[in-house]
């Protein structure tokens, strides 16, 4: 029986994810685990979170969990969520400046206060609700329309060093990427688990994936 690996450090919406992924496989053993060797001894790994990047970090140090996450991140296909995604990249602005775990070359930018759209009416921070995404070329979006609509909540957005690491691109109202991936790796600014039947696609992609583009 195939298994993943849900990373539990504290921060994340663990429950709906693992049970959004043992709906779109019943035959996956889906495990919520603070446990370094459970997660090191799964097929693949999810790495969610919600909440601000310096508890996020603090907590990944503290509890051993950031070197299991560089650990696995290079061996077998990993899927980052939300905060899980921009803890992936080199730093984020938020809190003052925290360094992130690096897995990916870039930076964490909050969106600007003073955002406004096309007819110029103000656009809130955090961005919260459903957008579409634009898609670039990746298996995980196998049998998902390009641009679909996924749910956001969000102040802060990825900026990769290396524009072949997005995946995938929305906007609010300039374009930023809401997606990453490199080789065996793939983040998300969005909740799959909370966007309905294309993300649970998604989520689908995820368990049947490989790990290679």
């Amino acid at each position: 029986m195939p298994s993943v690996a849900v990373i539990d450090y504290g921060m994340g919406n663990l429950h709906s994810i693992a049970k959004a992924l043992q709906h779109v496989y019943s035959r996956s053993q889906v495990l919520v685990s603070s446990d370094p060797e459970i997660i090191r001894g799964a097929d693949r790994v999810v790495f969610p979170g919600v909440g601000a990047i310096r508890d996020c970090i603090n907590a990944l140090h503290d509890s051993g969990l950031a070197e299991v996450i560089k650990e696995v991140a290079a061996a077998k296909p990993m899927l980052g969520i939300c905060l899980g995604m921009q803890a992936l990249l080199t730093d984020s602005e938020e809190n003052g400046g925290v360094a992130c775990l690096g897995l990916l070359p870039g930076h964490v930018r909050r969106f600007a206060d003073d955002l406004r759209d096309g007819d110029g009416e103000v656009l809130k921070i955090p961005h919260m609700g459903w957008n579409q995404v634009e898609q670039k070329p990746h298996p995980l979006w196998k049998n998902i329309p390009d641009r679909s609509r996924f749910y956001f909540v969000h102040s802060y957005y990825a900026v990769p060093d290396d524009a072949r690491h997005t995946a995938a691109t929305a906007d609010y109202p300039q374009t930023f990427t809401c997606a990453l991936a490199n080789g065996n790796l793939f983040a998300v600014q969005f909740h799959p688990e909370k966007s309905q039947t294309v993300g649970l696609q998604l989520l689908q992609n995820f368990l049947a994936w490989d790990g290679t583009a």
